[in-house]
């Protein structure tokens, strides 16, 4: 294939999503946009915070704008939070303006990368494990339906994964 002009990582959180994707655009000669650190550098506070003030909906009201502004940006990969394909306007964007690989992972794997990390409102709960099992039931089959290719990143190393995504780019 072509070199793509937009590359966009979907999957559930600990997925590797932004390590991944910095090295992608870095191998690649393009840009990285992450759409959770977008929307702590326009609104100035963490994700908790937003949480905290606006709740899911408000995050999500402003994740849409800014993949809706982000998946048109040329000649860059696009991180999304865990959460991004909930609303139809996502997926179809995502679908739409760039080629979507999901980077997938097993709720177990996605614990083990996550519980210590405080920045994760939906994880802040007596049983992150189980939490983490009830939010794939519901988004991995919007997960599979918006992504062009399925790479698992399970028990891999960022670089590992990567190298498999750009083989999968320039074959």
């Amino acid at each position: 294939m072509a070199k793509p002009n937009r590359i966009f990582l979907i999957g559930p959180m600990g997925a590797g999503k932004t390590t991944i994707g910095k090295q992608l655009a870095q191998a690649l000669g393009m840009s990285f946009n992450d759409t959770d650190l977008e929307i702590q550098r326009r609104t100035g506070v963490d994700i908790p915070t937003i949480f905290e003030y606006e709740g899911e909906e408000g995050f999500r009201q402003r994740e849409q704008q800014v993949i809706d502004e982000l998946t048109q940006v040329d000649n860059q990969v696009l991180a999304t939070g865990g959460g991004a394909v909930l609303r139809a306007e996502n997926r179809q964007h995502l679908s739409a303006r760039g080629i979507v690989f999901l980077l997938a992972c097993s709720a177990q794997q996605q614990y083990e990368r996550t519980y210590r990390d405080r920045n994760r409102p939906l994880l802040q709960t007596d049983d992150p494990l189980q939490r983490l099992k009830n939010l794939m039931a519901v988004r991995e089959p919007l997960y599979l339906s918006t992504a062009d290719y399925t790479v698992s990143t399970e028990g891999r190393s960022a670089a590992s994964v990567a190298n498999e995504i750009l083989g999968i780019i320039r074959s």
